[in-house]
């Protein structure tokens, strides 16, 4: 899908964040009178508005009825398709687009646009992307990284010198959107698939499923795949040709050894790596720089020179005997957990709990019988339902378990919960950030406040764009 294609059409734009902004740049780009109309919010419409475009029509109410009346909606990632009013406008004939879809079309009419590789996975895919970008780079290549990660794609549409490689991170809500653009990826990688985002999607199958269009419907001419999850080792590609990292014949850890199947490559207990499971991920990225016919075995060492992304079981400092990590990216209870191994043998007082999507808990209480932190304080919408769930089994973990009314009182608790021994407060939530945060890099800079941190010193993302 190109966005030329969309000239003598009946347009509108659905959302005005990041990514809304950049497609009406990018239509704009290419077609400067094309009748367009906006659907955002109030505060967003003044935004819209300071604009003085005489093409572009603005509306704060986006009904089923209206959404109807457009042949080519483009809409942003974080508007779920699977809606009542999107449903009844898809019904309408109505077609849903979204970034990713429109700079695929423009990519692959490019003569020269460099080979893509697509990550996905439920946790992850921004370390390995920007892991995979900063590999690329040390071997001298010129490497976008762009995507879910913080640049939307259309901001990078016509780079002034193409790069190499694009490094493209993909959540689930954009990966339907890369065959949509008629372009197959020269490489997609999966690290791993476990329940999220399940109040966008409406199930875990279907999230599983739209999750999996990258490599189902995308057919990309290299699957980069998990050995060690169920999902993934059950596939059939037959378009693609798959290779496996985690698997004792490729790329795969030992303790913290790294192999190359019989051939023992380096340590990476000294990378700057947090967790066993992000030191996995190095694997599906020398799997994937191997894919592309480089030499993954000479790249690995780079690795010791990667920048740790923030909000990612980051360190931000100590104060008073306590420090403090800031894991706010955690949204599932799955990350809560690798987040806790990483600091087994430690006191710790964790932090959880955020906006509710339904979710199970029960495996991380059940968890908590034998792998509980010194103390446990809930907060936020499911705070209460996460709490009685713990609550059953505090007795037998032996943990300190208490609830918040928001992050602030959370950290007071964790506080006095370590008292004079000191330890560390993990704010690791396994829930989104909605409600009193626009997103987790916002709770993750007043998690940082609170802590008595500067905020900004802890929020860049190194390596974001082309380089």
């Amino acid at each position: 899908m190109r966005i030329s294609q969309l000239d003598g059409k009946r347009v509108a734009l659905w959302g005005w964040g990041r990514e809304g902004r950049a497609a009406y740049r990018a239509i704009r780009a290419r077609l400067p009178s094309l009748a367009l109309t906006l659907f955002c919010s109030v505060d967003e419409a003044a935004d819209a508005r300071g604009l003085h475009d005489p093409w572009l029509t603005i509306e704060t109410q986006a009904s089923a009825e209206r959404l109807g009346e457009f042949d080519w909606i483009v809409k942003s990632p974080g508007i779920s398709p699977y809606r009542a009013e999107a449903v009844a406008a898809a019904e309408q004939g109505a077609r849903f687009i979204g970034g990713t879809a429109l700079w695929f079309g423009e990519h692959a009419a490019a003569r020269d646009g460099g080979r893509t590789l697509c990550v996905t996975g439920t946790k992850g895919k921004s370390t390995t992307t920007s892991l995979l970008a900063h590999l690329l780079r040390a071997g001298g290549h010129r490497t976008a990284l762009a995507g879910n990660i913080g640049l939307p794609l259309l901001e990078a549409l016509d780079p002034p010198q193409p790069p190499e490689f694009w490094a493209i991170e993909l959540s689930s809500y954009q990966t339907g959107d890369v065959a949509l653009g008629g372009a197959r990826p020269d490489v997609a990688v999966a690290l791993n698939l476990y329940p999220e985002h399940l109040d966008w999607h409406g199930s875990q199958a279907r999230y599983v499923d739209d999750k999996l269009r990258l490599l189902t419907d995308a057919r990309p001419r290299i699957a980069v795949l998990n050995a060690a999850d169920p999902v993934l080792s059950a596939l059939s590609l037959p378009d693609s040709d798959i290779r496996w990292f985690g698997d004792a014949t490729g790329w795969h850890l030992r303790g913290d050894a790294l192999w190359r199947g019989e051939r023992e490559v380096m340590d990476t207990a000294s990378l700057p790596l947090p967790g066993r499971h992000n030191r996995g991920n190095l694997c599906a990225v020398l799997t994937a720089i191997e894919a592309l016919g480089l030499d993954a075995e000479a790249l690995a060492p780079a690795a010791a020179s990667f920048k740790p992304l923030p909000n990612r079981l980051q360190p931000i400092g100590e104060r008073d005997g306590i420090g403090y990590v800031n894991d706010s990216i955690s949204t599932t209870p799955h990350a809560t957990l690798a987040a806790l191994d990483c600091y087994s043998g430690k006191r710790i007082a964790l932090l959880v709990g955020g906006h509710d999507r339904g979710i199970d808990w029960h495996g991380f209480a059940q968890a908590m019988r034998t792998r509980a932190p010194l103390a446990i304080v809930t907060m936020g919408e499911n705070g209460p339902r996460i709490h009685a769930l713990i609550a059953a089994v505090a007795g037998e973990g032996g943990f300190a378990l208490s609830a918040a009314r928001d992050l602030a009182e959370a950290m007071a608790q964790a506080r006095a919960a370590l008292g004079a021994q000191g330890g560390v407060v993990l704010l690791s939530p396994g829930a989104p950030s909605f409600g009193p945060y626009r997103d987790y890099v916002a709770r993750g800079r007043h998690f940082a406040e609170l802590a008595g941190f500067d905020p900004d010193a802890i929020s860049a993302i190194a390596g974001i764009g082309i380089a």
